[in-house]
């Protein structure tokens, strides 16, 4: 069943993604058309990601009394939707805002997909499974910096958004009526009792997944809302173009095409624990050497490591999660990590670009390898001893 229909969700993921993903390619793009600061940059990151995150609980909720099929869909044709209002938008004011309903049209694919790829594997093949769904996001992720710099340089920033979300919207209507004709998500929840388990408690088993949380969700907020900053990084402190800025963004998100089945694959080898705290080991040093290193094929590798730590945990917390925690719970508590992981970097964003607004980009980076790291080793003395 699964390696039958994976590659139909892989695809979907990529179109959930592909849309979203053009934004921060385009800042530069988008800065100059409306004359914006670090700070106001900053804040259409926060309105995209907050209300991205804040939709997970809710939308994993309606997705239990309408099915997944709508909300997957959802996922995908409304976020294309609200790509093409972003494409017109008239002034800074409306793109927020149209930025506001992708995310909250957005949130309810990852709460309907995770739990339908993971319940058609066996438990031992989860991590794995999940790490090849996250090719689909990634993949969207890797190109669209690729693309966005091209269509934009043709055809403005408004151009970009509007040239992807057309087929983007195309896809989501075929994907609606393939679900409808497999009679995939119909059949969701016995598929989820027969491949799943229940979880009796166990001493410190609450403990341990605050920490497991922690630190996935952690990282990746950090270094993601870090990340946002990277074109205009190097338009400003490089002298880069910003096409070439938006291009080599596909670095940096380039860890998730390997990282992520790197991570599954490992976590069902070698545990999940290592594998979510090497995600803080490696990140905050790698955010760090930002401020250092000279542009060149160093500072390549500095942004293939950033996606590495980024990307190389999201399947692992998932399969943790949908391991360790009764069925009945499942769903609220990855509603919870996908509301924090999510919808952190709205939070965390005008944050940084304040700081690079009053501090610059090396008080601003360092921050973030420090908080980082500190949150690694809170999450490593909580988790230690274990490996599952």
């Amino acid at each position: 069943m699964l390696w039958g229909l994976l590659p139909l969700f892989v695809l979907a993921h990529t179109s959930h993604h592909i849309v979203s993903s053009m934004l921060t390619p385009l800042l530069p793009f988008i800065r100059d058309d409306f004359t914006l600061s670090y700070t106001q940059i900053g804040v259409l990151g926060s309105a995209y990601n907050l209300a991205y995150g804040l939709s997970q609980l809710p939308a994993g909720w309606l997705a239990d009394r309408l099915g997944p099929r709508i909300m997957l869909t959802i996922g995908v044709a409304g976020v294309a939707c609200a790509g093409l209002l972003v494409g017109i938008s008239p002034n800074y004011i409306f793109l927020a805002l149209f930025l506001v309903l992708m995310g909250i049209a957005g949130g309810g694919y990852h709460p309907s997909a995770s739990p339908l790829v993971s319940a058609a594997v066996e438990p031992k093949h989860r991590g794995r499974a999940l790490g090849i769904h996250q090719i689909g996001g990634s993949i969207s992720f890797f190109v669209a910096p690729l693309i966005a710099a091209g269509i934009a340089a043709a055809l403005g920033w408004r151009g970009s958004f509007l040239a992807i979300s057309i087929p983007t919207l195309i896809f989501g209507i075929i994907f609606f009526l393939l679900l409808g004709r497999l009679g995939y998500a119909r059949r969701e929840k016995k598929e989820a009792k027969a491949g799943g388990e229940e979880k009796s408690s166990q001493p410190g088993q609450m403990r341990r997944l605050v920490a497991v949380i922690l630190v996935a969700a952690g990282v990746m907020v950090l270094l993601y809302s870090a990340m946002q900053f990277i074109p205009l990084y190097l338009v400003d402190h490089f002298s880069i173009g910003k096409e070439a800025a938006a291009a080599m963004l596909a670095l940096c998100v380039s860890g998730g095409l390997w990282a992520g089945p790197l991570g599954g694959y490992l976590s069902d080898r070698v545990g999940k624990v290592p594998v979510l705290l090497a995600t803080g080991v490696i990140g905050a040093p790698t955010i760090f050497l930002m401020n250092v290193v000279p542009f060149g094929w160093v500072f390549s590798a500095v942004l293939i490591l950033i996606g590495m730590s980024q990307y190389l945990g999201m399947p692992v917390v998932e399969a943790y999660i949908i391991s360790h925690v009764s069925e009945r719970r499942r769903s609220t508590v990855l509603g919870i990590y996908y509301l924090v992981s999510r919808g952190g970097p709205g939070a965390i964003s005008p944050v940084i670009g304040y700081l690079i607004d009053h501090y610059g980009f090396y008080a601003s980076f360092s921050t973030v390898a420090v908080v980082t790291a500190a949150i690694t080793v809170v999450s490593g003395l909580m988790l230690w001893g274990k490996r599952e």
